[in-house]
């Protein structure tokens, strides 16, 4: 019995343990879904735009059986440089945070 070629292409970066960027991912949903590589770029670029827009107007993405993307305010403190021990002040900011579904939870730790 064969397996499914996701599956395969799943394993087959599985047992890289590097990093992937961009391109690497582009070429995997290539080979994965048989899209052309200009169409795979270009959904990668599209879903990164849509997450990216999202979060700078404020609102949250969900991707079911992936995760959650959102953005949190982080209150000005107070911090220490620690070369000279001298305080300085942070900035309020916003950050970014990512909470992994159930899904995909489960699915690291197996």
């Amino acid at each position: 019995m064969s397996r499914p070629k996701a599956r395969l292409i799943h394993h087959q970066v599985l047992q890289r343990k590097i990093r992937m960027n961009k391109q690497e991912l582009i070429s995997i949903i290539t080979k994965t879904t048989n899209l052309s590589t200009a169409n795979a770029d270009a959904a990668v670029r599209a879903l990164t735009e849509v997450i990216s827009t999202a979060l700078t107007n404020g609102d949250t993405v969900t991707i079911s059986g992936f995760g959650t993307f959102a953005t949190n305010e982080r209150a000005a403190r107070t911090g220490r440089n620690p070369a000279t021990g001298e305080s300085i002040e942070i900035p309020a900011k916003k950050a970014i945070s990512f909470k992994p579904s159930k899904t995909l939870r489960e699915a690291i730790n197996t």
